[in-house]
């Protein structure tokens, strides 16, 4: 009998630790803390190719929000002042690419420096820095082959 409540006590616990989880759903944003909201806003509109979408009235001009598709967004926050130090083993923000051939073309005919490797699973990737030097990847997508 001891046995039998340890074990009722044991699964209710476990029922009740799952319900105290946040019941998250998906992502939503990533925000970065940019030193020009307007340099930043540029590169990432017209180099990584982002669709801005309206900020509140009250935060023009020192907010810009871009469509990541999905429901997700980049929200761009201006007013930072510490200089950003990345590498590519540190904090990243990774996205997909219709083709990473024409994207390596397009980084090298803006000069923009950048890493190529290969992931260990066999996937390409390429490493390079916004403005700020927040880190950028960028990998194949491989969404379209599952």
């Amino acid at each position: 009998m001891k046995k039998f409540l340890f074990a009722v006590l044991m699964l209710t616990g476990s029922l009740a630790f799952g319900q105290d989880k946040l019941g998250f759903t998906g992502h939503n944003h990533v925000a970065l803390h940019v030193k020009d909201i307007q340099t930043s806003a540029k590169f990432y509109q017209e180099v990584v190719g982002m669709k801005p979408i309206d900020v509140p009235p009250s935060l023009k001009g020192r907010r810009f929000w871009f469509d990541l598709g999905n429901g997700q967004q980049l929200h761009l926050l201006d007013g930072r002042t510490e200089t950003i130090v990345h590498d590519r083993n540190g904090s990243h923000i990774a996205l997909f690419v219709e083709s990473m051939d024409k994207a390596e073309a397009f980084l090298k005919k803006q000069n923009i420096q950048y890493h190529k490797q290969v992931r260990v699973d066999g996937v390409p990737q390429i490493y390079f820095s916004d403005p700020d030097g927040y880190l950028l990847e960028i990998n194949g997508d491989t969404r379209t082959k599952l």
